[in-house]
């Protein structure tokens, strides 16, 4: 990997047989950090852990979905 823009690249260029496509984008933002979380606000996610690694592996649905 030489460059941003080319892993940008590599990761925008997946596809998989059925039709999966990817996009891909730098974000160039700045972040603030070490902002914590409340267990609370945690515990309000609308979060569906997957079956495999569900500590790393979940989706987050919109809050009209709870």
């Amino acid at each position: 990997m030489t460059s941003v823009e080319t892993i940008v690249n590599m990761i925008g260029s997946t596809t998989t047989k059925p039709g999966l496509k990817v996009t891909a984008v730098v974000d160039a933002n700045t972040y603030a950090k070490g902002i914590k979380k409340t267990d609370e606000e945690m515990a309000s996610l609308n979060l569906t852990r997957n079956a495999f690694h569900g500590k790393w592996n979940y989706e987050l649905h919109s809050r009209q979905n709870v």
